[in-house]
């Protein structure tokens, strides 16, 4: 199991709850540290698509929350809280940073949309293959390689469709920051089957 690596999940109102509770359930159960960040919430939790609450960890802003030690930035769908976080400069800046120092940038469904906001796309010489929701397809064709794959992995960019195909995420993710064996592991408990 990892022992050292690091996650941040961001949270917004509008979170697509399934995608963001398995990627950070996934994520500890492999041993990976999760801190799950809030930005623009009101009060003490987030109110996710389907009504769900969840309590993050810290706030964006938070100087407790040290984000240049994190190994990884995955970003949840949910309209929502997709069009918050593309919209933050905090966010944004994360996101292009950590994708330039080669740490693990993640989007599932319509979170995919940051990834195009940080403007990850404009720092590399071809195009990044992505993913993300049928619904922002349109929204990001322009300016990358768009594949229908369940999930899609270029270098450190991970990207992946919706709901369906969270705990294939997250496993990916897993794979990424602490190895293949680690995400197999952890699927096997689950009564998941993940190949690579």
């Amino acid at each position: 199991m990892a022992q050292s690596k690091k996650a941040i999940v961001f949270v917004a109102n509008g979170t697509e709850e399934m995608e963001a509770v398995i990627a950070i359930d996934v994520l500890r159960r492999a041993g990976i540290e999760v801190l799950v960040l809030a930005v623009e919430a009101d009060g003490s939790y987030i109110t996710c698509s389907r009504h769900v609450r969840l309590v993050p960890d810290a706030y964006l802003g938070d100087d407790s929350a040290k984000i240049e030690t994190y190994d990884a930035a995955i970003v949840p769908g949910g309209a929502g809280s997709a069009a918050t976080l593309s919209q933050n400069a905090q966010v944004k800046s994360i996101l292009a940073d950590f994708y330039a120092q080669n740490k693990v940038v993640a989007a599932i469904c319509a979170g995919s949309l940051a990834i195009r906001s940080a403007g990850i796309q404009s720092k590399v010489a071809s195009p990044l293959q992505i993913t993300s929701h049928p619904s922002v397809r349109d929204q990001l064709e322009s300016g990358f390689a768009y594949k229908e794959h369940r999930v899609v992995v270029d270098n450190n960019l991970i990207t992946s469709r919706g709901p369906g195909t969270a705990f294939e995420f997250a496993l990916r993710v897993v794979s990424a920051l602490a190895g293949t064996e680690c995400a197999r592991e952890i699927a096997g408990p689950m009564i998941l089957n993940f190949d690579m």
